[in-house]
């Protein structure tokens, strides 16, 4: 079991909660508290969560997430609902990186996360999760948008009692009746906005990358998870070679002399240019694709347009 299949099972499933991506991170800035002496708690790793809840209506909540030494459960610090999340800062727009930043209304937090291609698959998952949740809270009734649009379609629908029972003057004005209509309405306008509610602000994403926010974005997803994939591989077989050459111990050779680095050097070595070639291939690829798109919606306006033409 991964990762992330461990922290949905013990954080997210008992909350009925459905984790969609997780992001190991540090800080890139250490908070110091200055009542608190220095030095550290333990060794401990940090995720930053996404998920949504079952229950309708959903809720889109990013939740923090530590891990204290290397067998103990994942236990859940901190939790904010989509709608507290004010920025989204992707640090550098023109090259992936593994720096983001997260703007709450009550927090500020500067992360790095493990690699680049993870931090840019929490960004792009995130970011269409934001899209979807919000819209499909626009039309939802109960939702502070909901509640304002219906309420705009009610005042611009109803008329005040008194104008529609009141009886016009000679001199053009209105039945007292009428005019306590006209100077109550403000009042109830007032009152009827202030039970409405402000609009709901929607999450900025500033300083991304447009492949993450673009048509591209199921290739591009693709591409980071090969790269994760590969990254968390040469990660074990490093470690695997670290383990054996700490067990054996150096062995020598007929002449004295310690051999050179093993097999297990050159698999990583050759793992890792793979692992660089895919990717440029890959990158080749995606910019073919968005070249091929163009030129397809150009070829399908130019026959649209002969169409028209030759049709009249």
């Amino acid at each position: 079991m991964n990762i992330q299949s461990a922290i949905n099972r013990e954080v997210f499933a008992p909350r009925d909660e459905r984790m969609l991506v997780a992001v190991e991170v540090k800080r890139r800035k250490r908070k110091r508290v200055p009542f608190l002496p220095t030095g550290g708690k333990g060794e401990y790793m940090t995720y930053i969560c996404l998920s949504v809840t079952n229950k309708r209506p959903a809720q889109l909540l990013i939740t923090k997430v530590k891990r204290f030494g290397g067998s103990a459960p994942f236990t859940r610090r901190s939790q904010w609902a989509v709608e507290q999340l004010r920025q989204v800062n992707g640090i550098n727009p023109n090259k992936d990186c593994p720096e983001f930043d997260l703007v709450f209304d009550n927090a500020f937090d500067q992360w790095v996360a493990s690699s680049a291609p993870e931090k840019c698959i929490f960004i792009q998952i995130m970011y269409h999760a934001c899209q979807t949740y919000w819209e499909g809270k626009e039309g939802v009734p109960g939702s502070p948008a909901g509640d304002q649009q219906k309420g705009q379609r009610g005042q611009g629908g109803q008329g005040s009692p008194g104008a529609q029972g009141g009886h016009c003057s000679p001199g053009g004005q209105g039945s007292p009746g009428a005019q306590v209509g006209q100077i109550g309405g403000p009042g109830a306008q007032a009152r009827r906005k202030s039970t409405v509610g402000p609009r709901p602000r929607h999450t900025e994403f500033v300083n991304c990358q447009s492949k993450l926010t673009g048509d591209a974005c199921k290739m591009n997803l693709v591409m980071y998870r090969c790269k994760v994939f590969f990254n968390r591989m040469k990660k074990a077989m490093v470690s695997n070679q670290s383990h054996s050459q700490a067990g054996a111990g150096p062995k020598a050779g007929p002449s004295g002399q310690r051999p050179p680095g093993g097999s297990m050097g050159s698999v990583v070595q050759r793992a890792s240019q793979a692992l660089h070639e895919r990717g440029e291939r890959l990158g080749r690829a995606e910019d073919k694709t968005v070249d091929l798109m163009h030129k397809a919606q150009q070829f399908a306006d130019t026959a649209h347009k002969l169409a028209l033409k030759y049709s009249n």
